[in-house]
């Protein structure tokens, strides 16, 4: 694979804030960015008890992204196919075929929630928020990795913003009921552990989807200090968001979108739209992640046999494809059951292929080649 060297004039941004703006590009999506995810692992487990499992998965998302790029720069691996080769050898292959089931559920996912979006602000059919998710999506990863980093920088400003503001204006509108759901909550749960390791364990692949940003990193210092900030700034939103949720604790766990129903009750038309541009923003962004992960494993596999990388017009087709292949598939599902029966499936996938192995053979590869600065994916 054509070496990828990060230059010399990365700036701060890029070297420590944006791989964990686009890790938290990846994992938003659909459930997070609805509410959705957080009404199915967190809001059972109480209002205590969701707080503890959330800290529990940034815990991990800290640690595991920190390995990770300390690893993907050790081995000068920039996508997650010459990743795994480096760190799986000949079995990489088991990584590639959980990751291509995962971006089909979170597709199917982001095409749900964008539909569902549609309908509930302007009424109109699910397929139209789909496709214009699709569009957006398209047009995004076929101007490749530069307008990709784009959108998770201009986006992230945005998100975290409307997420400050929607605390601020919660609490305006049912901070009473905020702080008596905390108040007359009992301790955690025993289940806010397993809550808080099967969110972290299927999301935290957004650590390697998100590869091709780390080329700006300049030094391993660089990839552990991206790393553990990289698990803070990902649940940041979410926390504020879990927060204003507890106001109508425990009947928002059953909310399709818990996002719609607190717009909703605090009656302001102007920021349920400004909300909901917010979460197709977010959709937008993680779509765009997980195909371009996919263009560039292809460029990357292309450019390993001599032959110049992927073309605006590829990346494009290739995109459409994938969009076409399974966004669609939520049509026939349905957004609760994707994310409550798919993402605990992918859990168990990705503990298997990536967090085992990376925090086993991978710490022990880091520590063997400690004095080596670049290891050769085998």
């Amino acid at each position: 694979m054509k070496e990828a060297v990060a230059s010399g004039g990365s700036s701060w941004f890029q070297r420590f804030l944006l791989p964990g703006f686009a890790l938290k590009a990846v994992i938003i999506g659909g459930g997070y960015a609805t509410g959705r995810e957080l009404a199915e692992y967190f809001v059972p487990a109480g209002p205590w008890g969701g707080l503890a499992g959330m800290l529990l998965a940034t815990a991990i998302w800290s640690l595991v992204a920190a390995v990770t790029f300390a690893l993907a720069r050790a081995l000068n691996a920039y996508d997650y196919r010459a990743f795994f080769k480096g760190l799986l050898g000949p079995a990489w292959i088991a990584f590639e075929i959980a990751y291509l089931i995962f971006v089909i559920l979170i597709l199917a996912v982001f095409g749900a929630a964008a539909g569902a979006i549609g309908a509930a602000t302007f009424g109109w059919p699910d397929a139209v928020g789909s496709i214009l998710l699709a569009l957006g999506i398209v047009a995004t990863v076929a101007l490749g990795t530069g307008a990709v980093e784009q959108v998770f920088k201009y986006v992230s400003f945005l998100l975290y913003g409307v997420y400050a503001l929607f605390l601020v204006l919660a609490l305006a509108s049912f901070g009473g009921q905020i702080g008596q759901g905390f108040a007359n909550a009992p301790p955690p749960s025993g289940n806010w552990m397993a809550g808080g390791f099967t969110y972290a364990s299927y999301n935290i692949v957004g650590a390697v989807v998100i590869l091709p940003v780390l080329r700006h990193l300049t030094s391993q210092r660089d990839a552990v200090v991206a790393g553990i900030i990289a698990g803070p700034l990902s649940m940041l939103p979410a926390i504020l968001f879990f927060v204003a949720m507890m106001a109508f604790y425990p009947q928002i766990g059953a909310e399709a979108l818990p996002s719609d129903f607190l717009l909703r009750q605090m009656n302001l038309p102007a920021f349920h739209f400004l909300f909901q541009i917010m979460i197709f923003g977010a959709l937008l962004e993680s779509g765009a992640g997980a195909v371009h992960a996919v263009n560039e494993r292809i460029s990357g596999a292309v450019e390993a046999r001599g032959r110049p990388p992927l073309g605006t017009g590829v990346r494009a087709a290739i995109g459409a494809l994938i969009l076409t292949g399974c966004m669609f598939v939520a049509a026939r599902i349905g957004l609760i059951d994707l994310i409550a029966s798919g993402y605990r499936f992918l859990a168990w996938m990705f503990l298997a292929v990536y967090l085992l192995p990376l925090l086993t053979l991978g710490l022990w590869r880091l520590a063997r080649r400690r004095a080596s600065p670049v290891m050769e994916p085998a």
